[in-house]
């Protein structure tokens, strides 16, 4: 077997990953767990998530009992008329969960929408920060 055959086969090995959430939802349509990266920086998180096709009027983010929750919903209409002869991109709404700790400043949570990429920025809470100590 040739090295090409064996990444061939390593890959289509693969799990596939699941990217369709199954929660329950009371909104008609498909929801998808979107592409999501968290970086730390020294004074806050810094959340990114990817939700192409979604407005910043139709994305709803919540904060209740330490659970921030992402729900992006796209507009179906461009799509209704559409009759598709070959299909890769999946079109849906999206939804995110995360736990949120108490090191995080929850009152001051930023977020953006820009190009279908949604950006959180969630500060660390005073306490959390890192202090220097001063030597008497």
């Amino acid at each position: 077997m040739s090295k090409g055959t064996k990444e061939i086969t390593k890959t289509e090995n693969r799990k596939q990953e699941k990217t369709e959430y199954a929660g329950e939802r009371t909104v008609s349509g498909r929801y998808y767990i979107p592409k999501t990266d968290i970086a730390e920086t020294e004074t806050s998180l810094m959340v990114t998530m990817d939700v192409p096709g979604v407005r910043k009027k139709n994305v709803n983010i919540t904060l209740e009992d330490n659970q921030l929750e992402v729900d992006a919903k796209i507009d179906y209409s461009p799509y209704e008329n559409l009759d598709p002869v070959y299909t890769e991109y999946n079109v849906g709404h999206y939804t995110r969960r995360f736990t949120v700790s108490n090191i995080i400043d929850t009152a001051k949570i930023d977020a953006n929408l820009t190009d279908g990429v949604l950006t959180l920025t969630l500060p660390k809470a005073p306490e959390a920060l890192p202090k220097k100590i001063e030597i008497n």
